[in-house]
Order: C-alpha cells, then sequence, then structure tokens
C-alpha cells in the first residue's frame, strides 16, 4: 500500500496528481524550485521541499535531490506526472533500486517505447501497421538516399530518442536530404545526447489520434478509446477532443484492437497513450508510445467516468484494474482547450508576467485543471501553460457551444493568453465539422495574420 507519494513535477499536472491521492488517502509531498517558492502545487501538497534553484535542470531535473526528498520525508512512491523526468528510464529505474515505488511502467518498457527506433521494431514483430520508412536506424547518409529513393518523397528525418519537434526535418525533395539529414542529427545530439535517426514516409491531411491504454501487472490491457489531436501548432498540440468524430466503427473497431494488441505485446503494466497517424484514406499507422500521463487525459476521464491517476496508483500498486473492457463505455463528447501566456499577435511569443485578475468558468460539466491563481507569477523558466479549460456534452456540438460560453467566460488579466485564439477556432466550419487535420492550424494562422494586416493597413 503507498501510503505517502512525491509528485516529482510542479504545476496542474502535480494538483491534479495530489487531488486523487487525497481520495485515495494518501500523503502527498510536492517538489518545487526557488522560482516555484509561492506556487499552488506547493501549498496543496500535505508538505513541500525545495530541490534546487529556477532551472529545470537544478530542481525538477534533478534525479539525486527528488530521491532524496522522497527518502527523507518517508514516501513510498514517487509519481512523475509528465514531462521532466517521467519518461526517463534512469530516473524510474533508480526510484526502484532504492526501494520506492515508481508510479508508471518498469524502466525496461519506458527505455524500449522511448527510442522510435526500438518501438517501431517492436510494433513490425506485433504486425502493427507503422508508418513507411527505415526499419532500424540509419548508419549514414548513403543509406538514408537509399531508404529516402525506395519510400519517396515527401519524407521525414526523425531522431530516435527525439520529442517535441527536436531533431525532426521535413524534406519535400531529393536535393534537399543531405542538409536536413546533418542539420537534424546536429540538432538531436545538442538536444538528446543521441544523434540516432531514421527516416519515415511524410503523409499530408492526417489526423493524429491516439488510444488510451489501461494496464495492470496482472496481464490485463484496457483501452479508454481514442482522443483527436490533430489540432497541433508546431507539433505542439493545442485542442484535443474524445471521441474521433471522423472515424467510422470499423476504423475504430481496428484502431482500438491495434493499440491494445500493441499494449500487449510489449507487456506494458500501467497507463500509457498509443499515439496513430490516419492517412486521407483512412489507414492508421502506429508512430509512437507515450509510457506516462498525458496532458489531455482529463477528456479520456469525462467521457468514460473513469479516474486514470487512480488507475494507474492501483496499477503501480500491483492491484488489478478494478473494471474490465466491458464496463468502459463512452458517454458524450470531451473537448480540451490548453490555455497559454503568449501573444498570438506575436507569433505566440510566451507571455510570462503575474496574473492581476483571474476569473474562472463555472456550470455544469465543465472543469477546469491549474495551478494558477490570482496574484500568481508565470515565470519564463517553465512550460506557459496557465489551465486546462475542459466541457463534456451530450453531443459534439452541445461540447463545442459549451466550450464557446466557457471560453467568454474566462477573464485572466496581467499576461497575454490564447484565450481568443481558441474562440475563433471554435467558430470555423473546419473544426464545427471535425475534418481539420495537423495541417489546420497552420493554416488558420496565416488566415488570422492576413486579417490582421489588413486591419492594421486600412
Amino acid at each position: 500500500m503507498i501510503k505517502k507519494m512525491l509528485i516529482a513535477n510542479r504545476g496542474e499536472i502535480a494538483v491534479r496528481i495530489m487531488r486523487t491521492c487525497k481520495e485515495m488517502n494518501i500523503m502527498t509531498v510536492a517538489i518545487y524550485s526557488l522560482a516555484d517558492e509561492e506556487s499552488y502545487h506547493v501549498k496543496f501538497a500535505d508538505e513541500a521541499i525545495c530541490v534546487g534553484e529556477a532551472h529545470a535542470s537544478s530542481s525538477y531535473l534533478n534525479m539525486n535531490n527528488i530521491i532524496m526528498a522522497a527518502l527523507n520525508s518517508g514516501c513510498d512512491a514517487i509519481h512523475p506526472g509528465f514531462g521532466f523526468l517521467s519518461e526517463n528510464a534512469i530516473f524510474a529505474s533508480l526510484v526502484t533500486q532504492v526501494g520506492l515505488i515508481f508510479v508508471g511502467p518498469s524502466a525496461h518498457l519506458i527505455e524500449l517505447m522511448g527510442n522510435k527506433v526500438k518501438a517501431k521494431q517492436a510494433m513490425i514483430e506485433a504486425r502493427i501497421p507503422v508508418i513507411p520508412g527505415s526499419v532500424g536506424a540509419i548508419k549514414d547518409f548513403s543509406e538514408c538516399e537509399s531508404i529516402a529513393n525506395k519510400i519517396g518523397y515527401p519524407l521525414m528525418i526523425k531522431a530516435a530518442a527525439g520529442g517535441g519537434g527536436k531533431g525532426m526535418r521535413f524534406v519535400f525533395e531529393k536535393q534537399d536530404l543531405e542538409n536536413a539529414f546533418n542539420s537534424a542529427k546536429q540538432e538531436a545530439k545538442a538536444a538528446f545526447g543521441d544523434d540516432e535517426m531514421y527516416v519515415e514516409r511524410y503523409f499530408t491531411q492526417t489526423k493524429h489520434v491516439e488510444v488510451q491504454i489501461i494496464a495492470d501487472k496482472h496481464g490485463h490491457v484496457l483501452h479508454l478509446f481514442e482522443r483527436d489531436c490533430s489540432f497541433q501548432r508546431r507539433h505542439q498540440k493545442v485542442i484535443e477532443e474524445a471521441p474521433c468524430v471522423a472515424l467510422t466503427k470499423l476504423q475504430r473497431r481496428k484502431l482500438l484492437s491495434d493499440a491494445v494488441r500493441a499494449a500487449k505485446a510489449v507487456g506494458y503494466d500501467s497507463v500509457g497513450t498509443i499515439e496513430f497517424l490516419m492517412d486521407s484514406t483512412g489507414q492508421t499507422y502506429f508512430m509512437e508510445m507515450n509510457t506516462r500521463i498525458q496532458v489531455e487525459h482529463p477528456v479520456s476521464e469525462m467521457i468514460t467516468g473513469i479516474d486514470i491517476i487512480k488507475a494507474m496508483i492501483l496499477a503501480a500498486q500491483g492491484k488489478p484494474l478494478p473494471f474490465t473492457q466491458k464496463d468502459v463505455v463512452v458517454h458524450g463528447t470531451s473537448i480540451e482547450c490548453r490555455i497559454n501566456a503568449e501573444n498570438i499577435r506575436a507569433n505566440f511569443a510566451p507571455s510570462p508576467g503575474t496574473i492581476s485578475f483571474m476569473h474562472v468558468p463555472f456550470g455544469a460539466h465543465v472543469r477546469i485543471e491549474t495551478a494558477m491563481y490570482q496574484g500568481a507569477t508565470i515565470t519564463p523558466y517553465y512550460d506557459s501553460m496557465i489551465l486546462k479549460l475542459i466541457v463534456w456534452g451530450q453531443t459534439r456540438l452541445e461540447a463545442i457551444k459549451r466550450m464557446r460560453g466557457a471560453l467568454e467566460e474566462l477573464l485572466i488579466e496581467g499576461v497575454h493568453t490564447n484565450i481568443e485564439f481558441h474562440y475563433l477556432v471554435l467558430h470555423q466550419k473546419e473544426f464545427i465539422d471535425g475534418r481539420y487535420t495537423t495541417e489546420y492550424a497552420s493554416s488558420f494562422i496565416k488566415e488570422l495574420n492576413t486579417v490582421e494586416e489588413f486591419i492594421r493597413t486600412t
């Protein structure tokens, strides 16, 4: 039994985990940097320990300080949240080596699925469709060129240890291949300390659909249906929804089946997400697996009524899942908007500062996840997300209308935000129809910039 848990994270996800811990009678310990001393997650926890300076490398990424904080405070377990050390196999291994429970999958699974090349090979062995491209890591440019000639253009060069768009290059013509390959390797080496690369075919007009997986240490693997995460800017998700309205019943059945088979094939034993790309023909391909809780997990909770964090903690304790796949039923539609401190009129530049006024929406089926409050300071050291605004509706259109109303009610002053941007998106026909692709956000932003320029010059 876990009686006391350290949350190795900050902000809204730390608060989210603490809420479930309180319901499960688990004492919580927060960690914080000197820049976060007045943060809400510090005040909300039962105890709080400073683990270093403002920069993440000195605090939220300081494995030794975090583990010592857990041991010195008498914790039984560590939950990594998302980001920071959540998918670091070394950290997961160290946690278990000192006798603590790591609330997440084993270090072996994190390492296996964290390496894009190894993960792809595992999926091929499990007969899960993967994006056409290199099977293993590319040895040199000559091999890259040979594979490119086979799969054709456009294509993507990606870092095996990559994420967040780093170490990634799009190549549309053959003459650009060598320069893209070399620059991607250099960026990957600088970002991850690993310049292992692979190549995949690049599809246009695609959907990014992911399946929420819940598993335990007794061989049970379930899905909580899928999420549509296609509304992205610079490969970062901005709006997510569940379920994906663009899927047919047959496509959904195959997607969910592939996701469960993929998780079972690697012996997965915790909460995770399997991400797929769906091309214009409706064919889906495995992209990657995230071996952690996702930012957008609330939309899956809203449509199924299942507390994913609770399931994750139960699995870490070695307990079997308290429900079966037949118990998981979809009710309605949920949408999440990530509200960030950024200036949409300055190319979405971060907008750190102090929140001078903040009013959040209330009402039936409206959920807020945040660690921000009136008077809180958004520092330049970490992610600029202020809050996640989540709504539920019996139908997708009802959810869209409810989100519009919630955005109208949401007031944040003192920093620039992207509230207006979300509000405009939810009035666009492409979004309302649910047929938008991963390229839609960029084209919509270009249209907005054109309108802004027209207004300024007339």
